[in-house]
């Protein structure tokens, strides 16, 4: 019989969320797995110059773009209803000081 449309329309959004997630925690596997190996390499072989640092910061970049993406922004920091829900504390804040 199957899920009603409405539920199988969420149900796909949902199972594209999910392995947009999970694709993100591999990036950063593999990041943190990459890097040390660079900072090895570059450390082992050419000390004199911190070539490594290109990579660090270069892929972080990619990382943190990749994070706001998959994250929506700031909205994971803030929540997606952060907006509205600082708007009513304000506006009750300011009734309630109003009188």
């Amino acid at each position: 019989m199957g899920l009603p449309k409405e539920d199988e329309i969420r149900y796909m959004k949902a199972l594209k969320k999910v392995k947009e997630i999970k694709e993100f925690y591999g990036h950063v596997l593999v990041y943190v797995i990459v890097i040390p190996i660079l900072i090895f390499v570059n450390l082992k072989f050419t000390p004199q110059f911190h070539w490594f640092w290109f990579s660090v910061f270069g892929w972080g970049v990619g990382l943190l773009s990749h994070a706001f993406q998959v994250f929506e922004g700031f909205k994971f920091v803030l929540g997606k209803d952060w907006e509205e829900r600082k708007i009513k504390e304000f506006m009750k804040k300011d009734a309630s000081n109003g009188k």
